[in-house]
């Protein structure tokens, strides 16, 4: 199958000889040595992708029972368990050298991912409690988060892909809870375990039919960027929602603090995460530290600040936490929900919330990812999204028994993830000139992440222990407004890397100082209408959040993945499209052999010569870092 987000190198024709780091040590202090495992998995990749695109090319001519036969015989979308076996055969070639190098890049990944992902958790429990009539609380939102991290690290196929409580199913519980009290009057938690129920075995049909292959194949950077900017303006808003709830709670003096806490947290992680350019202040170890745990230091220093001198006597808002390991509600005693007790009308009616969460957390788990793993961050080694999504299934049914939220990957901290293990290789490639028989060497610098499983482990066993009172108690020391900070430290480290930002500004650029473009691209104009549909587009999405159809916004995001590729090419110059999104023609993807089916035929040595008088490209493009 052709493998969304699974990034491969487009130059397999050079054999890299050696790769070294500058400025990561290697596990053991040194640079790391050369990976023939990452390079072989990534050439099996790339022909997996190849053998797999012939089986998408479109076949209407032939007669119904022949194309439905094909679809179930062997290496058919529909075959039964086929993926399923492709992913558990991915598993055994990279399990062991996932979890075979650990350095101090990726202990800094695994403390910048548990703050962004443990503390907007904590904001999602704080409505969850209020609005599931204390049926769901912190102390549920912290053990999903955490014991679902834990089991993806170990048993997923993708560990990159980080887990939590999202917010559009916060929204779809405070729903359902809604009905369950006013119009159904039964109780809420095992409703909802047996919605969950269902959910998983829908999950596992969607694993077992190869639903990957079928659905998410046809998803581009278009969306994808979408998502991405989308969730960047919600954490600027969530920010914002923070401090009208610390002003409605405290004092003017005390909000004034807070609006100076939460900007001071937010600026002091921006100024730390540029450490490494502060040369030749400091050693470079120091930069690198500084870097990694910028936001980590941040919020700690702002957690204790209050405590400091006079501020001690403002009167602050701080986290709601629970004090002992039980259930948030006052009628449980333990997690666990009697789910059968359930009469049987209702068990069956369960089956149409299970559907929808079905819905929502496989596109959210699927995009999610896919954008980790985006060509951006270099990642070689295969994915495993059938399992992947076995194993979701399963840990939605796990949470529903238990009486907690279930958890789903999330779409701002999976890229997060990636971004925080990006690292600088450098490779030397050996050719020799045929001709006088020298030997050349030369040396490429790339960014590639660690695909590892020490990071998302690390930070969900951090996580998990949190559910203990100790650390309750330590939890709940924070102020409201180093949260608020922390969400505009997230939005801008997500809006930083996001494409489109970088094509805004050559909204704003004069003309006579935007790089030159391809040939084949006729101008701006149409580069800058595709910028501004993506921006309108997460403008009407994010209007959407705020109403009572929220839990239909990743509904749009799967209708935009139709509108780009059957109604864009009306409107945008195909060339134009291919220049933004370059996903949409890679290996078995459906653009693919658009210039084939097309009669062009562009050598690779004509684009590689324009590619490279286009400076600029990979901020226009899919590929920018």
């Amino acid at each position: 199958m052709p493998i969304a987000g699974s990034s491969t190198s487009s130059g397999l024709t050079e054999k890299p000889q050696d790769r070294s780091e500058q400025d990561i040590p290697g596990p053991n202090g040194g640079p790391n040595p050369p990976s023939n495992q990452n390079i072989i998995m990534e050439r099996e990749s790339h022909d997996r992708k190849r053998e797999n695109h012939a089986s998408l090319q479109l076949i209407s001519k032939r007669p119904f029972k022949a194309r439905l036969e094909s679809l179930f015989a062997p290496g058919g979308k529909l075959r039964p368990f086929r993926l399923l076996r492709q992913d558990i055969s991915n598993t055994r070639k990279r399990y062991v050298s996932d979890w075979s190098y650990f350095n101090q890049l990726i202990l800094a990944s695994a403390v910048y991912v548990f703050f962004t992902n443990l503390l907007p958790g904590i904001t999602f429990a704080s409505d969850l409690y209020v609005l599931t009539g204390k049926a769901w609380g912190t102390i549920e939102v912290v053990f999903s988060t955490g014991l679902c991290g834990i089991i993806f690290s170990v048993f997923s196929v993708q560990p990159l892909t980080i887990l939590g409580v999202t917010g559009p199913f916060s929204v779809l519980a405070e729903n359902i809870y809604s009905l369950c009290r006013d119009s159904f009057h039964i109780d809420f938690l095992p409703f909802m375990a047996w919605s969950l129920i269902h959910a998983a075995w829908m999950h596992y049909l969607l694993a077992i039919f190869n639903a990957h292959d079928w659905t998410m194949q046809y998803v581009t950077t278009f969306s994808a960027d979408i998502f991405s900017l989308l969730n960047s303006v919600i954490y600027f808003h969530k920010a914002i929602q923070e401090l009208q709830r610390n002003h409605a709670a405290v004092s003017l003096a005390s909000f004034l603090y807070s609006v100076i806490g939460a900007v001071g947290t937010f600026l002091l992680a921006v100024t730390l995460s540029t450490a490494n350019s502060w040369k030749p202040l400091f050693h470079r170890y120091v930069r690198m530290g500084l870097t990694e745990y910028a936001a980590a230091i941040s919020i700690i220093f702002f957690i204790g600040m209050p405590h400091v001198g006079e501020l001690a006597n403002l009167d602050k808002q701080t986290l709601a936490v629970q004090t002992s390991f039980r259930p948030s509600s006052p009628d449980r005693t333990i997690f666990f929900v009697e789910f059968w007790k359930l009469p049987i009308a209702w068990i069956f009616i369960a089956i149409i919330p299970g559907a929808i969460i079905t819905t929502l957390f496989y596109f959210d788990h699927e995009i999610s990812s896919i954008i980790c793993t985006l060509d951006r961050y270099g990642t070689k080694k295969p994915g495993g999204f059938a399992w992947d999504i076995v194993l979701l299934g399963t840990t939605t049914a796990i949470c529903g028994i238990l009486g907690i939220p279930p958890s789903n990957g999330l779409l701002p901290q999976a890229p997060l993830h990636s971004e925080s293990l990006l690292h600088t290789v450098k490779t030397d490639i050996i050719s020799i000139d045929e001709k006088i028989g020298d030997r050349r060497v030369e040396f490429k610098e790339e960014q590639e992440v660690y695909e590892q499983r020490w990071s998302p482990f690390l930070q969900a066993a951090g996580i998990l222990i949190f559910v203990s009172p100790p650390f309750q108690h330590v939890l709940g020391l924070t102020p409201t407004s180093v949260l608020a900070g922390l969400f505009l430290f997230m939005g801008e480290q997500s809006l930083a890397v996001n494409p489109i930002l970088y094509r805004f500004f050559y909204i704003l650029t004069p003309p006579s100082e935007l790089p030159p473009l391809p040939t084949r691209v006729k101008g701006y104009w149409g580069i800058h209408a595709y910028t501004v549909l993506q921006i309108v587009m997460t403008g009407i999405i994010f209007y959407v959040t705020l109403t009572v159809a929220a839990p239909a916004f990743p509904v749009i995001i799967i209708v935009l993945v139709p509108a780009r590729l059957l109604l864009m090419n009306r409107i945008f110059d195909r060339e134009t499209l291919r220049f933004v999104d370059k996903w949409a023609c890679q290996d078995g993807t459906p653009e693919d052999d658009e210039d084939r089916r097309n009669g062009i035929v562009i050598e690779a040595e004509e684009m590689g010569k324009k590619e490279d008088q286009v400076p600029n490209q990979s901020v226009l493009g899919e590929n920018f870092v």
